[in-house]
């Protein structure tokens, strides 16, 4: 296995390369530049300012549908769930990067393997039979509207061809007329999130504002798909009232003294463990498992949690051993409705952070943390997609080489306290995972007629024999198996992408602890709320105003700074950021210029930033100002 300081200075090693290459920076920088200018063209194409909320699922399909997307109504709920009210321009700005543009060659490939004669069309009840039960499925009125089109169809059959041809230009239509309508009028480059340069230009030269003009917007019908019609309103630019920067020079991170001290006699002390991983949602949340600890009695206790690379990763690039994690202790009491944060793991030798002090006897919520900085996805050109499933010289199926590694991972990562085997309780939280069901009894001893157990428990084997048998039982359709895969992170070239495992350990010097993962799921407001409490009880706080209505709370240390917003007054405030002067950062949002909204009289996490390399010295410069 590859050591942590290995992997860590390979990790720095690629960010110090990429650094230096100012040709790849710019290239970088342009193809960012201009997908946030597309971003922007579409938003305002469907809004008359980039600060106002997307409400409805009808106004989130328009404007994706701006640019250049063409989204079904499966994809629109992916992203606008039972929960929610509004989404905002940096949402926006996330979901098309989550759903690229589709390319032309793409969608010719779907459609040919569709055609089996090579016709050049597939006839109007074999296109309905796929489009409405493989894959993202979609709704007949969504069929209907393709095989109604008269382009492409006649005759009962569908000309693929035409239809990909005239998809295409419809989309780029559509964003062109949005661009267009971004250039109709110079003051709309003004309002921009992604670019605030000459904004804040002219907020240097006077604070005093122009009442924004209110604009009613009605819940506009959903147009078909690819008919898209732009609003050419134009609007002035926001102002601001009020401007605070946040400086912080910062020496590089590996070259400080480690202040994290581990138990010595680790043989005299007891110990509990666990791992654990942080996934990935198609809406970039990040979920991971969450765990219940009990302490007998009070005792000195030491927690720490670091990423792990399994045995089958060596000689694979893994830069989650970069990754940032933590833990958030939180106590529970019978007392109060809900557990009381106690402390977070702070310190810090080489990739394992943790905490030490004194806990008392009872039960504490454990809950993991990554700041997202470092934990993004990967994305990858797949030139060839990885084989599954190969056939012997009897047409017998079996398990690649490639694919039995990868499960060999996974059962490293649902195989939570790494004793080699698979209890229902872990199983469960794969299956909760993979399929969004959980085996009960009666199932699972079926399970253990068929495929190998110890002690009650799934072996390796037996888990591999799983997955050939639903491979067998569905006579080679993979369809399920890739579904597991990109469920636990993997992407199409087998390579682990969107997860990163972890590992916990408890120490304690009195009794011994007992650590039971309890459920699999995002960060609550309980989290953020113990986030905002640590850095206003810990960090510098800067008000914006003379009343202190509004204070950036800001957090520094050795490796990271958080910033949290306070907002004290009875309206909302929305804040807007500039960290264009900082160097050699890197933060949770991805975007340098960003606003946010913080709801009355509450707290709410601005960013994480942490150093881009850890080798060199690093400067967080932030520009605070509010919006009206």
């Amino acid at each position: 296995m590859a050591s942590g300081q290995e992997s860590n200075a390979s990790f720095s090693g690629e960010q110090t390369a990429a650094s230096d290459s100012s040709q790849v920076k710019k290239s970088h920088n342009y193809e960012e530049e201009i997908f946030y200018r597309n971003c922007r063209a579409a938003y305002l194409a469907i809004f008359k300012s980039s600060l106002e909320n997307i409400k409805s699922k009808e106004q989130l399909c328009l404007v994706l549908q701006q640019a250049g997307r063409n989204p079904s109504w499966q994809t629109v709920n992916k992203y606008w769930t039972h929960q929610t009210t509004s989404l905002n321009f940096d949402d926006f700005c996330f979901i098309l990067k989550k759903e690229p543009p589709v390319q032309k060659t793409e969608l010719l490939k779907t459609f040919a393997k569709m055609d089996a004669n090579n016709d050049g069309y597939i006839l109007h009840s074999e296109l309905h039979n796929v489009l409405t039960t493989k894959g993202e499925k979609m709704t007949l009125d969504e069929v209907n509207a393709i095989t109604e089109l008269t382009e492409v169809n006649d005759d009962g059959k569908f000309y693929y061809y035409k239809f990909c041809k005239l998809y295409m230009t419809i989309n780029e239509q559509c964003l062109k007329n949005a661009m267009e309508k971004l250039e109709v009028d110079s003051k709309l480059k003004r309002q921009q999130l992604g670019n605030q340069i000459e904004i804040f230009s002219e907020m240097a030269k006077s604070t005093d504002s122009k009442p924004k003009t209110e604009r009613k917007t009605d819940p506009t019908p959903a147009q078909k798909r690819g008919h898209c019609k732009p609003s050419l309103q134009p609007s002035s630019a926001p102002s601001c009232k009020i401007s605070v920067t946040s400086t912080i020079s910062m020496g590089a991170s590996s070259n400080k003294k480690s202040k994290l001290i581990e138990p010595n006699a680790v043989k005299e002390w007891h110990c509990a463990y666990s791992k654990g991983c942080f996934f990935f949602e198609d809406n970039d949340e990040i979920v991971c498992h969450k765990y219940k600890l009990f302490l007998p009695q009070r005792s000195t206790v030491c927690i720490t949690i670091k990423p792990v690379c399994f045995s089958q990763m060596e000689g694979k690039s893994s830069p989650w051993l970069a990754v940032d994690t933590a833990l958030y202790i939180l106590q529970e009491n019978e007392t109060e409705e809900k557990p009381k944060a106690v402390n977070f793991t702070e310190l810090r030798n080489k990739e394992t952070f943790g905490w030490r002090g004194e806990l008392g006897a009872g039960d504490y919520w454990i809950i993991p943390f990554t700041t997202g900085c470092r934990f993004k996805k990967i994305k990858r050109q797949i030139a060839k997609e990885a084989k599954l499933i190969s056939e012997d010289g009897n047409g017998c199926l079996a398990l690649t080489k490639e694919f039995r590694a990868a499960l060999s991972e996974i059962f490293e990562m649902i195989d939570l306290d790494g004793n080699g085997f698979l209890s229902l309780e872990e199983y469960n939280f794969f299956e909760m995972r993979t399929s969004g069901e959980t085996c009960d009894e009666e199932a699972w001893a079926i399970c253990k007629q068929n495929f190998e157990t110890k002690n009650n428990e799934l072996t390796k084997q037996g888990f591999m024999d799983l997955n050939l048998m639903e491979a067998s039982d569905r006579g080679g359709d993979l369809s399920d198996l890739w579904i597991t895969l990109m469920s636990m992170g993997y992407n199409k070239a087998m390579e682990l992408t969107e997860a990163c495992p972890f590992s916990i350990h408890i120490y304690t010097e009195k009794c011994k602890p007992k650590i039971k993962p309890v459920c699999l799921e995002a960060s609550g407001g309980q989290l953020n709320k113990a986030i905002c409490m640590n850095v206003v009880n810990k960090g510098v706080a800067k008000p914006m105003n003379n009343s202190e209505n509004i204070i950036i709370h800001t957090y520094r240390s050795d490796t990271q700074i958080t910033s949290v917003i306070e907002n004290k007054t009875e309206g909302k405030t929305i804040i807007h950021l500039n960290n264009e002067k900082s160097k050699n950062c890197v933060n949770n949002r991805g975007l340098n210029t960003f606003a946010i909204e913080v709801a009355p009289r509450s707290m709410m996490v601005c960013q994480h930033v942490m150093p881009l390399n850890e080798q060199e010295e690093w400067i967080y410069n932030s520009v605070y100002s509010v919006l009206v």
